[in-house]
């Protein structure tokens, strides 16, 4: 910093100021530092400046599985939103592991990051109580102790099931995710409401986050009872289509499809996929604002900030078959 000063030809102070966008430094003399430590190569100590200030700038981001395209978009959202806040990201793919989530949260907090972004695999706190020391937002899952954005996955279920009803189903199925999840059992809830006294629920199977089915749910839409399916991802919903039109079934003339997330591959199908979209833009948003101001005031009860969805009507929703 001595150096970027002298080569500057201005005070400690202000090199200072303006390599951190802090304090009193006029536009023109700013541009003019940060020239300067372009041409010369200066780059901040970022553990110098965390030992000073006891901030470091940076943000855990922890996700269960890049494999799966929403939580890529995720991730590209969540980074966006911490550039425009000032920090960096470090993020840890758990890859559906609780001891590998176990040992990036105690990573992230060994790193001594300002705070930790959790999207953990399922609703369980496996921190072992090492964040006790570092602020933490919990995203889309239900864990008591931390401040927390999610969907309201009930409501959301019953506008999919809604969506359904109005287009004549009477008879439909439900392919769930992960059923150890509550927002996938939320969904399915809001769903089952819609349906309760007035109209039928065919079969109820669970089957990972994943294109491929189980064996089950082959069968299930093999006997083409049903008129309609709800899918409670994306993945799962396009994994459906592919097996009905290998059986030569036509989507939505035979069977409609509704999934869940509005993953950019949704619009990509065909034909195109109707399904509930996940505010993805909305959460990575919340939940830096929310982590930000917990850095800020550690004090404090924590928040619970649910979100609201909407259907993205497109072509794999039809009127049910006569």
């Amino acid at each position: 910093m001595k150096d970027l000063a002298r080569e500057a030809g201005v005070s400690l102070t202000s090199a200072s100021y303006a390599i951190n966008g802090t304090g009193s430094v006029g536009p023109k003399t700013r541009a003019h530092i940060l020239e300067v430590a372009e041409r010369i190569g200066f780059r901040l100590n970022l553990n110098a400046k965390a030992m000073k200030s006891g901030r470091s700038g940076m943000l855990a981001l922890i996700v269960p599985d890049l494999g799966n395209p929403f939580f890529a978009a995720l991730v590209q959202a969540v980074f966006r939103e911490a550039r425009g806040a000032g920090y960096q990201i470090y993020m840890m793919n758990t890859e559906g592991s609780e001891a590998l989530e176990a040992e990036a949260l105690a990573t992230a907090a060994g790193l001594r990051v300002d705070g930790v972004l959790w999207f953990s695999i399922r609703d369980k706190d496996t921190s072992a109580g090492v964040l006790s020391r570092t602020p933490a937002v919990v995203l889309d899952r239900t864990i008591d102790g931390y401040d927390m954005v999610t969907v309201d996955y009930v409501a959301a279920g019953r506008l999919a099931g809604q969506h359904l009803w109005d287009h004549g189903h009477r008879r439909i199925g439900i392919i769930a995710g992960p059923l150890d999840i509550a927002a996938m059992r939320d969904r399915c809830t809001g769903v089952e409401s819609v349906f309760a006294g007035r109209g039928e629920i065919v079969f109820n199977l669970e089957n990972a986050f994943s294109l491929d089915l189980e064996p089950s749910v082959k069968a299930a839409l093999a006997k083409r009872q049903v008129t309609a399916v709800f899918a409670g991802a994306d993945l799962i919903a396009i994994g459906a289509m592919r097996h009905v039109q290998a059986l030569g079934l036509s989507v939505p003339q035979d069977l409609s499809i509704l999934g869940f997330d509005d993953i950019d591959l949704s619009a990509l199908t065909q034909p195109a996929l109707t399904t509930v979209e996940l505010p993805i833009e909305d959460m990575a948003r919340e939940a830096v604002v929310t982590l930000v101001s917990r850095i800020g005031a550690r004090e404090g009860d924590t928040q619970h900030l649910m979100l609201g969805t909407r259907i993205v009507d497109r072509e794999s929703v039809g009127a049910a078959p006569i």
